[in-house]
């Protein structure tokens, strides 16, 4: 039978290898949005096919990084063009809402542009900076600079931590009773998480 861990892996592996440069491309550009999309999610598998020589890690990096660009823009000219309207129209198809919004903009008046570059490295906030920096008007080549600079070294890292995955993966499944406990409780933490959300915000709404 296969664990937990070791299915998880093979299907990540198997979208990954079957969508290439490109899916990682979408997929990046979709997370650097408000989809919930994390790249934790999907760029370890990038790291697996890495380690594989099915891709290479400079094109892996790149593509993601490119598509991280392209969803942030896309979010700046939300925010720029009328972002709050927007997400309190469909943020809850998402799961998100003005609180989430709210917390970004906080997030980036405090620290200013420089969070374009932090907030890549911080769940929730990476899918939301870039409206802020829309409404604020940041000029765009420091934005464009800081999002690609942020975005390329987590990506890296996430890619990297795959390809450490792969390489000691054998090492992995021999525990992979723990392995598979230690996934089990983070997938049921994620769920509990989206439906005290979901309650919270359907109480306050």
């Amino acid at each position: 039978m296969m664990g937990i861990t070791a299915f998880i892996a093979a299907w990540g592996t198997k979208i990954v290898e079957a969508t290439g440069y490109v899916g990682l491309f979408f997929l990046m550009a979709a997370e650097s949005m408000i989809l919930p999309i994390p790249a934790e999610a999907v760029m370890p598998f990038a790291g697996f096919l890495v380690a594989e020589k099915s891709m290479s890690a400079p094109a892996a990096v790149g593509f993601a990084t490119l598509g991280s660009l392209f969803g942030s823009l896309l979010s700046y000219a939300l925010g720029r063009f009328g972002g709050r309207a927007l997400i309190a129209r469909f943020g809850k198809a998402v799961l998100l809402d003005q609180n989430d919004l709210d917390a970004a903009d906080r997030f980036f008046h405090r620290r200013g542009a420089i969070t374009i570059f932090v907030g890549r490295f911080i769940p929730v906030v990476r899918h939301l900076i870039s409206i802020p920096a829309g409404m604020g008007r940041m000029r765009l080549v420091p934005f464009c600079l800081y999002t690609v600079l942020g975005a390329g070294v987590w990506n890296g890292i996430l890619i990297g931590c795959g390809i450490v995955l792969r390489r000691h993966w054998d090492t992995i499944l021999r525990y992979a009773k723990w392995a598979d406990a230690v996934v089990l409780l983070l997938l049921v933490g994620v769920v509990a998480v989206v439906l005290l959300r979901y309650v919270r915000r359907r109480r306050s709404g």
